[in-house]
């Protein structure tokens, strides 16, 4: 890998030629001019760069010398090194008594700029290592589980750990724009630098899949529990970085290196189930919508067909103002306590008990009984969803 390219090189010259009075030149290792405060100079063969990287020293020319070397200036040259490799030399013009003194400045400012470029490019590099690895684990149904496994052993990470997926979604209104990526790559580089022991992954042009696992089970402590509180530390996470117009979504908690397939999927239910419940909240969790999330694999079928029936016959029925429905949905907001749903509806519970009564005759269940209700109760969820 070239640790110098010409665009780091020009950056060196830009940034220290802000501090020091002096022309600066940036030579690779084979001592060609690639980057220079006087631009026509690129592309020349700097013969004290090319001493000073032969001798891996320090090499000044003053004007005497300059006449018996070929295109040669007065000024230093001093090689530079980045984690023990030689990759090139930066020269500064001048007389050498001048610009002695700036010489170690610019060197050590120059290998700072190639350290850092260099930590940048391995941290991207493991960074679409670790991307490509979670796109694989949440998209790829054909994947072997022994390759994955393997993969995952090269990252360290442990499967029989439970873990689970959270998805990121960018506001609509930036959604498939340029800004919606930049956003998401943004947001990535603060989740690797602040929490390290999660995998993230763009898996589209708005939405960010975040692979994270739990920690050692405390006292008391379920998965669920867990697993909710990793989300209300995400949240906050999120909010410091300003992630107010996001959707975040908590997928189910699983072990097994099979989970995190099942546990995105749960987790873009979840959030289309949420949005079309509550459209002005914008996190979400599997546990809290478990059932509907369950369900939500029963939208075909004769099976579907007969658990839809009852809202089918209620919706033929309640085609107006859709009084009807909107009582059942307040019954069942109020887990059936008819005083609570009473009042939420502002009506007497009188004219609560006469429209359940029509309800069970319109659909042609008690509900009285549980079965009944429960059925009811999914009919609405398959209906909705």
């Amino acid at each position: 890998m070239t640790i110098l390219s010409t665009g780091l090189a020009q950056d060196i010259v830009t940034r220290t030629m802000k501090i020091i009075p002096y022309n600066v030149n940036v030579m690779d290792a084979s001592g060609s001019i690639i980057a220079s405060g006087n631009p026509a100079r690129i592309g020349e063969l700097h013969t004290g760069a090319m001493l000073a990287l032969a001798r891996k020293l320090a090499v000044e020319i003053d004007s005497a010398s300059a006449r018996n070397m070929h295109g040669a200036q007065p000024g230093i040259n001093l090689p530079l090194t980045v984690n023990g490799q030689l990759c090139g030399a930066v020269g500064l013009s001048g007389a050498p008594d001048e610009v002695r003194q700036f010489g170690e400045l610019v060197r050590l400012t120059a290998e700072m700029i190639l350290e850092q470029a260099q930590l940048t490019g391995e941290l991207q590099r493991d960074t679409r290592y670790r991307e490509a690895f979670v796109l694989k684990l949440i998209n790829d149904a054909s994947a072997e589980h022994g390759a994955l496994e393997a993969w995952a052993r090269r990252l360290g990470v442990d499967f029989a750990r439970p873990h689970v997926v959270f998805v990121l979604e960018i506001d609509d209104k930036a959604a498939g724009t340029a800004e919606a990526l930049t956003e998401i790559q943004r947001l990535q580089m603060r989740m690797l630098t602040r929490q390290p022991s999660a995998l993230t992954a763009a898996a589209g042009s708005h939405e960010m899949v975040i692979l994270d696992f739990l920690d050692a089970q405390g006292p008391g402590q379920d998965v669920q529990a867990r697993a909710q509180k990793r989300l209300r530390s995400l949240s906050a996470l999120l909010a410091e970085e300003g992630g107010d117009a996001h959707t975040l979504t908590m997928g189910i908690a699983l072990t097994g290196i099979g989970g995190a397939a099942i546990s995105c999927q749960s987790a873009r239910t979840a959030a289309r189930i949420g949005r079309a419940r509550q459209p002005r909240q914008s996190r979400f969790s599997y546990y809290d919508q478990a059932l509907p999330v369950l369900l939500s694999g029963l939208g075909s079928g004769w099976q579907a067909a007969q658990l839809k029936l009852p809202l089918a016959r209620l919706q033929a029925q309640d085609k107006g103002k859709q009084l009807l429905r909107r009582t059942l949905d307040a019954w069942f907001a109020h887990d059936g306590h008819p005083a609570a749903t009473a009042e939420a509806l502002h009506i007497h519970r009188n004219t609560l008990d006469y429209r359940l009564r029509r309800v069970g005759e319109i659909t042609g269940l008690d509900l009285g009984r549980l079965e009944d209700r429960l059925l009811l109760y999914v009919s609405a969820l398959l209906t909705d969803g």
